[in-house]
């Protein structure tokens, strides 16, 4: 494992010998470095419903290692264990819902337990990382090269208009559809269910639009921003079927990636930013990004080709 700037697991990053603030072995507070992914995603900018921030630590701990993931699973915490790391900052809350107990017999109980007793702390940005600028979106959209536009669906409370959800973008050169879910399933990691296309796999792509995460919700943004194609995950059958029925004059296409494969960009994105205000504060930090799958499904079989047009069975 690696320093995001180069040095080995052990080794202080910029270590000179003293802790004090200013020197490059500057060892923050947690307190601080909350601080400063408050200032990357303010909590104010959540949805209502959402549950972000700190989920557990202390303010006055140290923080020496990070690690960014999507989801806060056990497999995750684990992974946070094993590498000595201070803080957790996940995508995905913890408990997006509220909850009676934090017993260890509940599987998100033991996730709390196993951070408190390895002096973890979590922190959790959400939607609020989602609408950022840059956000989800824009790591979605650089993994696959893709020149952002604009937002999606802006936010009413950027004068600047660059903030929001989703992002438009285009391609430096026009792809067939085909063409593009396989950039998408190169760029992105691997899964399960790969990129599922909606729409004819030879039309020519110009621009698209991308979302992290789920995404038709966002179908009547994406009817008026008049793209040619739509990458985004957990689209599912009434929603699209209407979609393309609507549509059916239009070469518009749908790409369905894995929920988890969309976000993940982001951990890389957030720990660039991260390890960025780290240098410019002289912090011995060390920024690391989980590859841990914690996409949900685990295998997939393809249906066999057939030529029968009635080829559902009897």
């Amino acid at each position: 494992m690696l320093c995001r700037s180069g040095a080995a697991t052990g080794a202080r990053c910029g270590y000179n010998g003293t802790d004090q603030p200013g020197s490059l072995a500057y060892v923050p507070r947690l307190s601080e470095v909350i601080a400063a992914l408050e200032n990357l995603w303010p909590a104010e900018r959540a949805e209502s419903w959402d549950a972000v921030g700190t989920v557990v630590g202390e303010p006055d701990q140290e923080v020496s290692r990070v690690l960014f993931a999507v989801d806060p699973v056990q497999e995750v915490v684990d992974e946070a264990v094993k590498l000595g790391a201070d803080l957790l900052v996940t995508h995905h809350p913890l408990y997006l819902r509220g909850t009676t107990t934090v017993a260890a017999s509940t599987f998100k109980g033991r996730v709390v337990h196993t951070l408190i007793k390895n002096d973890i702390a979590l922190h959790v940005a959400h939607t609020n990382a989602d609408t950022a600028d840059p956000g989800v979106s824009d790591a979605l959209a650089g993994a696959l090269d893709l020149r952002v536009v604009r937002p999606l669906v802006p936010d009413p409370g950027d004068p600047e208009g660059r903030r929001g959800l989703g992002r438009v973008c285009e391609l430096e050169h026009p792809l067939t559809v085909r063409e593009l879910a396989a950039r998408a399933a190169e760029r992105l990691p691997a899964t399960a269910q790969g990129i599922r296309v909606a729409g004819d796999p030879e039309a020519t792509v110009r621009t698209v639009a991308v979302s992290g995460g789920s995404g038709d919700s966002l179908f009547d943004h994406v009817r008026a921003a008049g793209v040619d194609a739509f990458l985004t995950a957990d689209l599912r059958h009434h929603p699209v079927s209407e979609f393309t029925a609507e549509r059916a004059h239009s070469p518009l296409a749908l790409l369905d990636a894995a929920h988890w494969a969309t976000e993940w960009p982001w951990c890389e994105l957030g720990a660039a930013q991260l390890d960025e205000i780290s240098d410019r504060h002289g912090w011995d930090l060390r920024v690391h990004v989980s590859k841990t799958v914690t996409d949900p499904w685990t295998a997939h079989a393809a249906s066999a080709p057939t030529s029968d047009t009635m080829g559902a069975p009897n």
